[in-house]
């Protein structure tokens, strides 16, 4: 980044630049396009609209880890739920990711704060969580891994939160939108990414 302008706001016009040339590029192929409604979502959204459609924003804005973690020991994940995106610092630091993700729908459902990788699970089943079923009581009850049905996608990594994860999702849509009960969604292409890069004792913030 030895050509990044050094005034901050030429900074950010060029890191917005930036973004906006490679984001297309680098997005999953299906979310390239517009993404048809997930009738077996069990987010059970309502069908995208023009509307909705223009609330997918992300902040690609590149951060520096010293402003978060002491340390980058067994890497860092920095979740910012303001911009939508996750930052991935590998251990020696010679590996940095930037991600779009979803958010959780509230700020009640949200939970800031420093925890980290407890577990890495492939194909994760779903169990809805009594709140879940408390407010959505058509929910089903589990879903099985590896179903396409799955609203957790093809990987997650679970935290030291009980029932928060970072995980994939099949439904393109809630990629850049406050659209999940309190984790943090990932195109499947990118947890794929971020599950072979991370390991368990990877540190995690959320702000």
């Amino acid at each position: 980044m030895s050509d990044t302008p050094k005034h901050p706001l030429n900074r950010r016009l060029f890191l917005g630049a930036a973004a906006a040339s490679l984001g297309a590029a680098t997005l999953p192929a299906q979310a390239q396009s517009v993404a048809q409604p997930f009738a077996n979502s069990t987010e059970f959204e309502t069908p995208t609209t023009p509307t909705t459609q223009r609330a997918n924003i992300s902040s690609f804005r590149l951060l520096d880890w010293q402003d978060y973690f002491a340390d980058t020991k067994k890497g860092a994940i920095l979740v910012d739920t303001t911009s939508r995106a996750l930052h991935f610092w590998s251990q020696d630091q010679t590996v940095y990711k930037l991600y779009p993700t979803s958010v959780p729908l509230t700020d009640e459902l949200t939970r800031r704060g420093k925890t980290s990788v407890i577990q890495k699970v492939v194909n994760p089943p779903w169990t809805a969580t009594a709140g879940e079923l408390e407010r959505n009581p058509d929910w089903p009850k589990s879903v099985p891994g590896g179903s396409p049905d799955n609203p957790l996608g093809v990987r997650a990594l679970y935290l030291g939160w009980p029932s928060y994860r970072i995980h994939g999702t099949h439904d393109t849509r809630k990629i850049g939108r406050r659209s999940s009960n309190g984790c943090i969604g990932l195109y499947n292409e990118h947890i794929i990414e971020l599950f072979d890069l991370s390991q368990v004792g990877t540190q995690v913030l959320l702000i």
